[in-house]
This record gives C-alpha cells, sequence and structure tokens, in this order.
C-alpha cells in the first residue's frame, strides 16, 4: 500500500477537514501522497480548493505553506462523499467528532461508516484500509464499526481492513504534531496493524504497535484522563487551600522528576480532556471501579459554576469575557468554560459579553446567546473582566494602551495569567490569577 500511495497510483481519503483531517491532510501531501478530502462545510472545502486555510492559525502548527500542494493537485476536497468510495482511493481516515455537547457521539462516525459500506459494490485490486482517527469510546470498533460492515457482507479482516489510530497532537505547538509525536496503531487483524504502520510511517517518525484495535482504542481516552484527574487535583488543592497560592506550590511540586505540573483553571475545555473520563467510564465492564474518575468528571463541571458564584457574591453586574475558544489562538469552544460561566451569569441578570478575535458576533449570539464587544475599548463597559483565553491578541498591547479602557473595572480574573504583566493593583484593579491566593 505505502508503494501505491508514493508512486500516484492511490490516493488517501480523508473524512472531515477539521484541525485533525486538514493536519493529516496537508502532512501526507507533503510527502508525495495525493490525498481527498470530504466535508459537510462547503465553506472548508472551497477554502481548501482556492488554497486558502480554512482554520485559522493551523499554518502556525504545521510550519509550512499548504498552497503549492493545492495547485499541484495533491490536495483537494469535496462535499459529494461518493468520489470518496472508489479503487482509486486505497486509505481512508476518518477524522470526524466524536461527541456531542458534553457527552460522547458515535452518530458521525456511524455516518461514516455507511458511506464506506458502499465498497460493497466496488470491485478493488487491494482491500480499502480504513484508519479511525478520532477518539474513541472503548469497543467502538468491536460494537460498531465492524457489525456495520458486515450487515454490508464487507467481511473485516479480508474485504476490508480496519484499525483505530487516535490522535494525540497539540494544535498549539509545531513540536508536538503528527509527525513528531509517537503514534499508537491498532487493527482488528495483525495485517491491518501492519498496514495502518506501514502507511502511518510515511509521515510519522515513530509508530508503536499495539496488540489490537482494543488496546489502541483505549490508550487516547486513558492518557487524557490521567490527565483529567491531575488537572482537576490541581482545581480541588486551589478550594481546598483558599488563601494559598497553589500555582506557587504545584510548579514547585513539578520540579521532582516524575511529577508533571498543572495549574488551577476555570474548567478544562475541548474535545479531548474533559471527555476522556467520559469515555474511559462508559467503556468499562465494572464502571463503579472508576470512582476517581467520577469525581475528577464533577469537580470539572463545576468549576465554571463556582468560578460565577464568585462573581456573583461580590455583586459585580456587568462582566466581560475575553475568549469563546478555550484555549488561546484556537478557535474551538467545545465545553469551553466561557459557555458555561456565561450561562450561569445570565441566569442571575448580570449583563455578559463575550469577545473573540476568531469569532464573529453572530456567532458568539448563536453559540452563547450574548453579545459581542470590541476590544480594547468595549472593555469600559464592565465593573468585572474574566479572561479566559491567551489569545495573542490580548497580549499585545501594552499598559497605556489597555488600562484607559478599565477605568469602570474593579476585578480581572485572569484563567492563565497573560495580563500579570500590567500589574493592574498598581492601577487600584483587583487581580486574580487562577489558584492564586483567594482567587474566588
Amino acid at each position: 500500500m505505502k508503494s501505491q500511495l508514493l508512486n500516484g497510483k492511490k490516493a488517501i481519503g480523508i473524512w472531515g477537514i477539521g484541525y485533525i483531517g486538514y493536519s493529516s491532510m496537508a502532512h501526507f501531501a507533503s510527502k508525495g501522497v495525493r490525498c481527498i478530502g470530504y466535508d459537510v462545510d462547503s465553506y472548508k472545502v472551497e477554502c481548501l480548493n482556492s488554497g486558502e486555510l480554512p482554520i485559522r492559525n493551523i499554518e502556525y502548527w504545521l510550519g509550512f505553506d499548504t498552497k503549492p500542494l493545492v495547485k499541484s493537485g495533491m490536495m483537494s476536497a469535496v462535499t459529494d462523499w461518493q468520489a470518496l468510495i472508489s479503487d482509486d482511493v486505497g486509505v481512508h481516515l476518518i477524522c470526524v467528532p466524536t461527541e456531542k455537547g458534553a457527552e460522547p457521539y458515535a452518530g458521525a462516525l456511524q455516518e461514516v461508516i455507511d458511506c464506506l459500506t458502499m465498497y460493497s459494490d466496488v470491485k478493488t485490486d487491494t482491500p480499502p484500509l480504513i484508519i479511525i482517527e478520532s477518539t474513541l469510546t472503548p469497543h467502538t470498533t468491536e460494537l460498531i464499526v465492524i457489525p456495520q460492515f458486515e450487515a454490508d457482507s464487507l467481511k473485516v479482516g479480508k474485504d476490508i481492513m480496519v484499525g483505530v489510530a487516535p490522535r494525540r497532537d497539540w494544535f498549539i505547538s509545531s513540536e508536538m504534531n503528527l509527525k513528531t509525536l509517537p503514534r499508537v496503531v491498532g487493527g482488528t487483524t495483525e495485517k491491518a496493524t501492519d498496514l495502518m504502520a506501514e502507511v502511518l510511517g510515511i509521515v510519522c517518525d515513530k509508530v508503536l504497535k499495539a496488540k489490537d484495535h482494543r488496546h489502541a482504542e483505549l490508550v487516547k481516552s486513558i492518557e487524557n484522563a490521567y490527565r483529567h484527574v491531575e488537572i482537576t487535583l490541581a482545581n480541588q488543592l486551589s478550594l481546598a487551600y483558599p488563601d494559598i497560592d497553589m500555582r506557587e506550590v504545584l510548579k514547585l511540586v513539578g520540579t521532582k522528576w516524575n511529577i508533571g505540573t498543572y495549574h488551577p483553571s476555570f474548567g478544562t475545555g475541548g474535545y479531548c480532556i474533559p471527555l476522556s473520563s467520559k469515555y474511559v467510564i462508559a467503556g468499562a465492564s465494572n464502571k463503579d471501579k472508576l470512582s476517581i474518575l467520577g469525581a475528577a468528571q464533577h469537580t470539572d463541571d463545576d468549576m465554571p459554576m463556582i468560578v460565577a458564584n464568585s462573581i456573583i457574591e461580590h455583586k459585580y453586574r456587568k462582566v466581560g469575557i475575553l475568549g469563546l475558544a478555550y484555549k488561546g489562538d484556537l478557535k474551538v469552544h467545545t465545553l469551553s468554560p466561557t459557555i458555561r460561566i456565561a450561562e450561569y451569569l445570565r441566569a442571575y441578570g448580570i449583563l455578559v459579553k463575550i469577545h473573540d478575535p476568531y469569532y464573529t458576533e453572530s456567532e458568539i449570539m448563536k453559540i452563547c446567546g450574548t453579545e459581542s464587544f470590541e476590544f480594547p475599548e468595549g472593555l469600559a463597559e464592565f465593573d468585572a473582566v474574566l479572561v479566559v483565553a491567551d489569545h495573542r491578541a490580548y497580549q499585545a498591547l501594552t499598559r497605556q494602551m489597555l488600562l484607559p479602557h478599565l477605568m469602570d473595572c474593579k476585578l480581572v480574573l485572569d484563567n492563565t495569567g497573560i495580563w500579570q504583566v500590567y500589574n493592574l493593583p498598581d492601577a487600584g484593579i483587583e487581580y486574580h490569577l487562577a489558584g492564586t491566593e483567594n482567587w474566588l
């Protein structure tokens, strides 16, 4: 399969051209493999085919220009999925969301598998290889994917090859990407595992073979569940010792060789960490044995409400929130603490407005039901400001440029610490970094 991809006989089909799918396309295309992407979002497809980036700032993470790859025909996209069901497409990467709201969700995955079952009507010289890059609830391949294929007379391991290789990338660091991070792969057969390792080895520096798909499925969820527990413990410690700068303590704790450094926050967001414990619990045979993960989930869910209650108890009436995205310079608001904080505050009649440079006014209104405001000029309206995401835009100004717009502001709560440099207490503004003394 590797030689067929590299000599142009076969192409790779990518289902979903978000962060995962687009980056997979770009990396394979840069190695000389022709890639065809499919997405239901016609805007993303049009952007990609015109050589424009469908995702803002992804160029910082990729580290190379994709326009030449589009111009040469190595990257293209369609809105008609049937274009991918062909003998010409030998490998398929499934990169669709596997969450909906705050819960694991297999609907989009099932829709893709339904499309791929159309291979039962296509004559192929080699069985198509299906690699699921999305994070899965354990046993999804066994309970959903394999039965769907075999219900349409496609014998998995013979007519079609299937495996799991969840992505581990960190989309704000060019050093932690598809090429550099070790890749775990596991197929439903040993041959499928070998094929996956061969194909992904085109772009991945190190590929690790799991025993099978069942073991590979668990890796992504469990590694993020470890982080979920550690991050949540940081929040619990901050709440248990309100008069201690827990950030300082945890920074010192992290100097021990076998302990990571974690910080309290307004709550975790994104596709992975806040859902990881739910994935692991959902797939477990003995769910009651995972009490630690259950407690982590409940604490994390409560953090936005705890932050909001602090604002309410201190009687602030006008709150500006900086950042709808859960993380700086990403346009991803999945499970962002901003959404839940805004919801709690509005329920108590507090005026809430949100700014995010990556979202339009209409998008903010649709997602949160709140108005947006201009930054930094619009800050003048608020008596409290919450800095949630560490977007570069919120750091690219001087103290002299910021302070005139905070004349009526009495409190700034900073989730990441990007406004520490402005020394706001000297200007008479109460400032707290999440996890420091009495921040709530």
